[in-house]
């Protein structure tokens, strides 16, 4: 019989401290506190449309939002993401289907770890 290995991705995440920090030092504890969860929320919409998009064939929905998902998660400081998501972008625009599979799954997962990771930041003091 033939041994089947379970193979599980986990990948540490890039989150940039210092840009959370920033936003707390300019905006004051409340307002970084209300921008930081109204991008998270957006992120965790953004993900979706994504997946969508992709799941349909709307390349062009799919890259719009992959920009925007970029573009959020930089603000926040999620650099990972923000690199996975250039990276989909990249995998769309030439058409290589199978690598954007693979680097959409990627976002996935990382988008996942990146906004638990803010979550638990947040529980420490900045």
């Amino acid at each position: 019989m033939a041994d089947i290995s379970d193979l599980r991705h986990e990948e540490g995440v890039r989150l940039d401290a210092d840009r959370l920090v920033a936003l707390y030092a300019k905006l004051g504890e409340a307002e970084a506190e209300r921008v930081i969860c109204a991008a998270m929320e957006a992120l965790a919409v953004q993900l979706s449309v994504v997946q969508r998009a992709a799941a349909e064939g709307a390349q062009d929905t799919l890259v719009q939002g992959l920009l925007k998902l970029a573009g959020l998660a930089a603000q926040v400081g999620m650099t990972s993401l923000a690199r996975v998501a250039g990276d989909v972008v990249g995998c769309a625009m030439t058409g290589d289907g199978p690598a954007q599979a693979a680097t959409l799954a990627r976002l996935v997962r990382i988008g996942d770890r990146s906004l638990t990771e803010v979550w638990d930041l947040q529980d420490v003091s900045l």
